[in-house]
């Protein structure tokens, strides 16, 4: 069995490394890819804290809630984002500088 430490730092690198694609991509699919790998880092913290109390099953059940959360959140902003890339013919959001009806 693997020290909870390393879940906790696996789960570190991973929010670093979505909060680094968010910060440098400019395309919003990758965007969109780094909130995801957040949401997946809390997600993997929330179970790791969970091991602490074996009997209590509140860290997976919460950890469920943000898996679902996180797919209406990615069906929503893939919609958005095709109707953007639709509308405007970019994906990178520093080229939409106009709001029309």
């Amino acid at each position: 069995m693997f020290p909870i430490a390393h879940f906790l730092y696996l789960g570190a690198f991973l929010f670093s490394a979505g909060l680094v694609i968010v910060i440098v991509k400019k395309n919003m699919i990758m965007v969109l890819l780094g909130i995801e790998l957040m949401l997946n880092a809390s997600n993997l913290n929330l179970v790791t804290f969970n091991q602490l109390y074996p009997d209590s099953i509140q860290g997976q059940m919460f950890a469920l809630f943000v898996i679902i959360v996180a797919v209406s959140e990615a069906a929503v902003g893939l919609a958005i984002v095709i109707k953007v890339y639709h509308y405007y013919q970019t994906s990178v959001p520093d080229e939409i500088n106009e709001l029309k009806d």
